[in-house]
C-alpha cells in the first residue's frame, strides 16, 4: 500500500515513548532497529485513511507497554524507497487519525533536512 504524506510538527511527546528502554528493546527485537528517540508526523488524507482501515489487524506488530504506558501496535514501512522504519500506533495517542507517527533509527529532520509541509512518499509493508 502506497500513502502520501506531509510532514507536520507534533507536540514533543515522542521523543519521551521512544526513549523508554522497554520499548526500544522490543522494537529492536521486532524491526531490527533500535529507534532514534523520537516521531516523524505525517499527516494524510481521507483517501488514505481509509485505505489505513483496510490493512488486516494481522499485518501489524504489537509492542507491549509496562505501567502507565500503553502498548503500541506497528507496521513496517518505507518512506521515499530508501528510509526503512515503522509506522507506530500508540493506544494512547493524543492524535486524530489523519496522523501518523514514523519511527526509525535516524533524526530524520535532521539528515534530510525534512521541514514541516514537505511531502514524502510512504510505503506499507
Amino acid at each position: 500500500m502506497k500513502l502520501m504524506g506531509k510532514i507536520v510538527s507534533g507536540m514533543g511527546k515522542g521523543t519521551f515513548f521512544m526513549s523508554q528502554d522497554f520499548y526500544k528493546a522490543q522494537f529492536q527485537e521486532k524491526v531490527h532497529f533500535t529507534p532514534f528517540e523520537g516521531t516523524l508526523n505525517l499527516k494524510i488524507d481521507s483517501k488514505s485513511i481509509d485505505s489505513m482501515k483496510t490493512i488486516p489487524k494481522n499485518k501489524f506488530g504489537l509492542i507491549h507497554g509496562e505501567g502507565k504506558f500503553g502498548d503500541v501496535k506497528f507496521i513496517k514501512a518505507t518512506i521515499n524507497n530508501e528510509i526503512y522504519g515503522a509506522l507506530v500506533f500508540p493506544a494512547k495517542s493524543e492524535h486524530n487519525e489523519d496522523v501518523l507517527e514514523f519511527i526509525t533509527d535516524k533524526n530524520l529532520r535532521k539528515l534530510f533536512k525534512f521541514q514541516d509541509g514537505d511531502e514524502v512518499t510512504v510505503i506499507l509493508g
